[in-house]
């Protein structure tokens, strides 16, 4: 047998170590052998809750089934490890000191028949893994993590334009990851929105969300789906703090009933997350005389952010992330064009021209509410396998299948935009996988200054029902 014993200190609150640690799907972001973990079992994280977890070897991988074997937060736990090569049972000890928290770890090896003979060859070897894996949990708990700042290579490859565009596929996601920095930071009972939560990339940040400990509102079209939804992410996370608003974001007299509701409660919003949207493939126009995409992916937003700005400002450092679309590349903001006729109408034309819109008022909104301390930014998932994406632009979605992310890795931003600590530190910017990106690629869709100012006129007083 070989036992690896390793001992570190952090300034944390046992409470938060322990629900980082607790959920093996972090491992990846602090043992440096791992690349990929996955929770097996549904339901919150307790006695019997399985993980598995991938692992390098010198040549290829290996797959560690872990099952959680004692469970006693926030001060313990033990898991039981099986694979072809080696048994393990991993320990881990949590002791409050008046600086934070004591970390013990302890890992026992077996290895499994003619491997076994090896063990005194590999102990020095798995001791130096165990204390770096160790060291690396420390850091990921000091969750120091610089503000983010875009690589060379991603300045250059939009530069270059096509290396920019292929980067929205799965492969992009899977060179970003490479560089994604562990996000500790706990939002237990911080209480974060999000719209358009009944599928795709809403559903896939609001589970996210909900394993973390957030209290979340998830604001829907439908109460049978809704229902389904919170009752999901209830039992699967154990976080009973979900529940939803029922709102029709492209009636601007629900978007009013939805923000006087919230109002009402008077509870601080720490982030708000405009995520509805849906790409119309025919003109079609709202009982209220607004044609529906400009009502749904720009009007809506901007009235319902607005509207819960004196929310945001009661909280600590607040953040409104808007998702928009790498189609906005495409388009110059044109404000007179917002809002098309039935003749002149193309579905993906006209979402990217509001996802355009929706970008430059991320950017004034940044400006205005710097003094609240309101971090404003915006996000592009790339090419995400959506039942949206799938229902909208089926010959797109035929086409590129294969190299699509799933709704879990174009959500991804979303969530670290809402929770990571570094992300908190700027306002104004667009991201893709963690980094700040361009806003235009090409100069022709460049606006000047009047019309961002006639964009923000044209909002402000448009009809509000």
């Amino acid at each position: 047998m070989i036992r690896l014993l390793e001992t570190v200190r952090v300034e944390r609150p046992a409470e938060e170590c322990f629900a980082y640690i607790a959920d093996f799907t972090s491992t990846p972001e602090w043992d440096a052998t791992a690349f990929r973990a996955r929770k097996l079992t549904g339901g919150p994280i307790g006695e019997g809750t399985e993980f598995e977890v991938r692992c390098r070897l010198p040549l290829g991988f290996i797959d560690l089934h872990y099952t959680v074997a004692e469970y006693g937060p926030p001060r313990s736990m033990r898991l039981e490890a099986r694979s072809w090569l080696f048994d393990a049972v991993d320990t881990i000890s949590l002791k409050p000191t008046a600086a934070g928290t004591t970390i013990e770890y302890r890992a026992d090896f077996e290895y499994r028949g003619a491997a076994a003979a090896l063990e005194p060859a590999l102990r020095r070897g798995m001791e130096r893994m165990g204390r770096r894996a160790v060291e690396g949990l420390a850091r990921a708990l000091d969750d120091r993590n610089e503000k983010p700042a875009a690589g060379a290579g991603r300045v250059v490859a939009d530069r270059l334009l096509w290396p920019g565009l292929a980067l929205f596929s799965k492969l992009g996601y899977r060179r970003g990851r490479n560089r994604f920095k562990p996000m500790s930071a706990s939002i237990k009972g911080r209480r974060i929105i999000v719209t358009g939560a009944s599928s795709g990339l809403g559903l896939a940040t609001a589970r996210d969300l909900a394993r973390r400990g957030a209290d979340l509102v998830l604001v829907m079209r439908r109460e049978a789906r809704a229902r389904a939804v919170v009752q999901e992410l209830r039992h699967e996370t154990g976080n009973e703090a979900i529940r939803y608003e029922l709102a029709d974001l492209a009636r601007m007299a629900a978007v009013e009933d939805l923000a006087t509701r919230l109002l009402r409660e008077g509870r601080p919003i720490d982030v708000l997350i405009n995520n509805a949207g849906a790409l119309f493939n025919t003109w079609g126009r709202t009982d209220e005389g607004l044609e529906q995409s400009f009502a749904l992916l720009l009007l809506s937003p901007w009235r319902l952010t607005r509207a819960l700005l004196p929310l945001l400002r009661k909280a600590d450092r607040a953040r409104v992330v808007n998702v928009v679309s790498g189609g906005m590349y495409t388009q110059k903001l044109r404000v007179d064009e917002l809002q098309a006729s039935p003749e002149r109408y193309a579905g993906a034309t006209a979402y990217a021209r509001c996802k355009r819109a929706l970008m430059v008022v991320t950017e004034a909104w940044a400006r205005q509410w710097a003094e609240d301390g309101i971090a404003v930014n915006a996000m592009h998932p790339g090419w995400a396998d959506t039942p949206g994406v799938k229902s909208a632009l089926p010959g797109f979605h035929r086409l590129t299948r294969c190299i699509l992310r799933t709704p879990e890795e174009g959500a991804d931003t979303i969530v670290w935009l809402a929770v990571a600590r570094e992300a908190g530190a700027v306002s104004g910017q667009l991201f893709l996988d963690r980094e700040p990106h361009t806003t235009h690629l090409l100069s022709r869709t460049r606006e000047d200054p009047r019309e961002r100012e006639r964009l923000l006129a044209a909002l402000a007083s448009a009809p509000s029902r």
